[in-house]
């Protein structure tokens, strides 16, 4: 890292390993009171015991939110260790330069002619200016209003989320319990298995966490199925349980998306309108969880995503007839995902950023994970 370098690019004044937040702090601070201010022809340190302080914690543009808290929390710690009251917090993008990783710190002492010209007022007054962050203010021997720790809101149990089975379509699925266990069973041993190709394969055409990601969720559901966690009896309710399952697992957009998918076809189920739920409903359900994911990823079939293993498969699955064809499901999904290795590009995700000879030769990661499921499932129904 480079200590002191200047928003147009100046060098700084040195070069170092990379620093803790607390660290660079320490070295801010030294900076800063070794400069001084003059005071009757006499260079004096800026603040000193007792002083009552702005801090101004400037992000210079590609620092994140997380990193500059993190300093914001160091800075202030230290000025209090040495016996100065850091009244009031600044921390944003208040002079950046483009996207560079640093931050700066200013320091104001609230005393002399900056209360008597009323100063202090005018940094505290509301305001709508977009890139003025609100300061934070602790004018007394109270908790910093930032310390104050948010009470969590309790989420409702598993058990508080249940409508109870006379609100819910009844499951015309004959076993269906012992259907979903197996097939949630299979499903994520398949996934854990697989978790070395779809690493290779995200490796180069994304940023390599698809396959620790996938597999992290596998074994989250699998530890909630273990558990009982996991309400097996009603559809509707079980993948509103694997929503949750996979938002406390897994990160990322796929993450993201896959809960999304189960989200709506827990509420598509439970809002059946038929005589109770079949083969069928539950079909057109995994059709309305992929029209989900397309509808919040922004992606279609050919995006090179799992989009291209989840529309075919879905659509095998809702095609005419009272039987739905899991086994045609996962031929169509493991086509779907073979073909992006011959896509030239891709329209969502991080492959998008990537040439046409980074990615031809390798599937989507996403699409795989698809195709792998679905072939899990489809041995369990043969």
């Amino acid at each position: 890292m480079e200590v002191g370098l200047g928003i147009h690019g100046e060098a700084g004044m040195r070069q170092c390993p990379l620093m803790s937040c607390d660290d660079i702090a320490k070295e801010m601070l030294a900076t800063i009171q070794n400069y001084g201010k003059e005071v009757d022809g006499e260079i004096k340190p800026l603040y000193g015991l007792g002083d009552e302080l702005l801090v101004l914690v400037n992000n210079l543009g590609g620092t994140s939110n997380f990193e500059m808290s993190l300093l914001a929390r160091s800075l202030v710690t230290q000025l209090e260790g040495d016996g100065c009251k850091a009244s009031r917090l600044l921390v944003g993008s208040f002079m950046t330069s483009f996207d560079m990783q640093g931050a700066s710190v200013s320091i104001l002492p609230l005393k002399g002619d900056i209360t008597s010209k009323d100063i202090v007022s005018l940094i505290d007054a509301v305001t709508d200016a977009p890139a003025w962050a609100k300061v934070d203010v602790w004018s007394d021997l109270s908790q910093r209003p930032s310390e104050n720790e948010v009470p969590e809101v309790a989420g409702e149990s598993s058990a508080g989320n249940d409508t109870g089975s006379t609100s819910l379509p009844p499951v015309l699925v004959e076993n269906f319990s012992t259907l979903a266990t197996a097939i949630i069973s299979r499903c994520c041993n398949a996934l854990i298995e697989t978790e070395p190709t779809l690493t290779k394969y995200d490796t180069i055409v994304g940023d390599g966490d698809c396959g620790i990601t996938m597999a992290r969720g596998a074994k989250e559901i699998s530890q909630r199925l273990e558990s009982k966690i996991l309400r097996i009896d009603h559809p509707s309710l079980l993948f509103s349980d694997l929503a949750d399952a996979v938002s406390a697992s897994m990160g990322g957009t796929s993450g993201i998306l896959l809960e999304l998918m189960f989200r709506k076809a827990s509420t598509t189920l439970m809002q059946s309108t038929g005589e109770g739920i079949t083969s069928k409903e539950l079909a057109k359900a995994f059709r309305a969880g992929a029209e989900a994911v397309s509808f919040y990823g922004g992606a279609q079939e050919g995006s090179r995503t799992m989009l291209d293993a989840l529309y075919p498969a879905s659509a095998t699955m809702v095609e005419v007839g009272s039987v739905v064809d899991i086994k045609g499901a996962a031929e169509a999904a493991r086509k779907g995902a073979d073909a992006t290795a011959a896509m030239d590009h891709a329209e969502a995700g991080r492959s998008n950023y990537l040439s046409k000879e980074v990615l031809m030769g390798t599937p989507d990661p996403g699409a795989v994970a698809v195709a792998v499921i679905l072939e899990a499932f489809s041995k369990v129904v043969a």
